[in-house]
């Protein structure tokens, strides 16, 4: 019976993928993005965080439990989203580098919303979409509208840093709950621009973009967010362990460090200020929700909820103490692993769950393909996920590549992670017995053969840095803001 269910659902999406490739008028699509939200608010039934209208998406979409970034910075995974290529293709690994300018390979590729307006689309973006500034000639290739972003404000006054009696930290480790207008916060007042584009008939079939700068730090949101929560019952993350740097190499420990004055400032010496902390990013991830939502019902009220594909998803995971560390900037499970929910017309396989891995630069292709178009003329590495959309438990033999820097990478498939400095230490985990990736089996001899299956997926070249600002050299030094 359930075999047949799942042939049933399957011949359903075909159907529906060729009545889309013989109509004139493709379907719509509507990306919604998240900065740095993690996977506490979004997989498994014990999240701590409050999302609702996540909740009620996901029981809409087909969700991916295991997918990844293909960078966790937000610049460089921003640009595999829309180039479908890897950072080790483009030389895109650090923020701040505007990859859309420079020489390189981004110079010539079509981008993904170059390729929906070629093909007849209205393009529509509003919020944090690139992280990278691109040439103006470029941008009207890009987008049919005039863009906005808006910035991580507003800012905390420096009462709220997050602080000890002998040190201070900075605006973006900073938490306070906003008593100003909703629409001091940038992600309101894109969200009111999608909500009035989504509410219009359009001639044209439409690919939007709406990209929101929460929950990304500063930790401020509207006072109402905060008080969702307790914050004496607010409890530390089920992956943190005192010890767990213990059998990490040299060259692991130094990206535990990252922002590591964050750690000294609200870490296990600093309970309260690790509370928190945790109590800002419940609240800007609430205060996300909020705003999905609000698009959300924009568009099922309007005249195009019926023809229009959504795909959610976050640019990157975070750290809340997990190893030690907080924000991103690893390719440890806690800051490669996104939120991804793609909801089809009809509700078709609502409440579908795969498990295989996917990395953002597979959904370039799986939107050109669920749109009924062609892939652009340059390669690209991403793989469209449409099989897996059809039947969550399709073959699907391409684990998952996260990488950060030239040459820090880590290969995950369903069960293990695997991780490669570029001094060759490594790390192993188990993730059917170690969710938490407390325990390096690398140097296991029992392991060996994993080791080496996962290795056979390692990037065999690295194009040269963009640049940007956090390179090797800083790294090692650990000069972050």
């Amino acid at each position: 019976m359930k075999f047949t269910n799942r042939f049933f659902q399957a011949f359903l999406l075909c159907l529906w993928l060729f009545a889309t490739t013989a109509s004139a008028k493709g379907p719509n699509i509507l990306v919604i993005m998240t900065d740095d939200q993690n996977d506490w608010s979004f997989y498994g039934d014990q999240s701590p965080i409050k999302t609702p209208n996540l909740d009620l998406l996901k029981q809409q979409s087909v969700v991916f439990n295991h997918a990844y970034t293909a960078s966790p910075v937000c610049g460089p995974s921003r640009t595999a989203f829309f180039s479908g290529l890897y950072p080790h293709t483009t030389g895109g690994y650090y923020n701040k580098a505007d990859f859309w300018r420079k020489k390189g390979p981004l110079e010539n590729i079509e981008t993904m919303t170059e390729l929906f307006m070629r093909n007849g689309y209205m393009t529509y973006g509003h919020g944090k979409l690139y992280h990278s500034k691109m040439t103006k000639e470029r941008n009207k290739k890009n987008w049919s509208n005039k863009t906005s972003g808006g910035g991580f404000g507003p800012w905390p006054k420096k009462s709220n840093y997050i602080q000890t009696a002998k040190q201070k930290g900075n605006k973006f480790f900073s938490v306070e709950e906003w008593d100003g207008p909703d629409s001091d916060f940038p992600d309101i007042r894109n969200a009111d621009k999608m909500r009035e584009f989504l509410s219009q008939q359009h001639d044209k079939p439409f690919f939007a973009v709406y990209g929101l700068w929460r929950p990304h730090s500063p930790y401020t949101a509207p006072r109402r967010f905060f008080d969702m929560y307790d914050p004496e019952s607010i409890q530390f993350p089920a992956g943190y362990k005192a010890d767990d740097l213990d059998d990490i190499p040299a060259a692991g420990q130094v990206f535990s460090k990252i922002w590591k004055g964050r750690w000294d400032l609200g870490g296990d010496k600093q309970k309260a200020n690790w509370r928190r902390v945790l109590h800002g990013y419940y609240a800007c991830t609430s205060f996300a929700d909020w705003n999905v939502g609000q698009v959300m019902k924009a568009l099922d009220k309007g005249p195009n909820a019926k023809d229009t594909i959504v795909l959610f998803w976050s640019d990157n995971g975070y750290h809340l103490g997990e190893k030690h560390h907080y924000e991103k900037a690893t390719v440890w499970e806690q800051a490669a692993r996104v939120p991804l929910a793609i909801r089809l017309p009809d509700g078709l396989n609502a409440g579908k769950v795969v498990q295989q891995p996917v990395v953002n630069v597979d959904f370039y292709p799986t939107l050109v393909e669920l749109a009924g178009l062609e892939m652009p003329a340059n390669p690209i590495d991403g793989k469209s996920m449409v099989e897996l959309l059809k039947d969550p438990n399709a073959r699907w033999d391409r684990p998952a590549i996260s990488s950060y820097g030239s040459g820090v990478v880590s290969v995950r498939d369903i069960r293990f992670r695997y991780i490669q400095y570029p001094d060759g230490s490594e790390e192993l985990y188990d993730h059917d017995n170690d969710p938490h990736e407390w325990t390096n089996l690398a140097n296991k001899p029992d392991y060996d053969k994993v080791k080496e299956r996962l290795k056979r997926s390692l990037p065999t070249k690295w194009y040269p840095s963009l640049g940007g600002r956090f390179n090797e050299g800083a790294i090692q030094k650990q000069q972050f803001h």
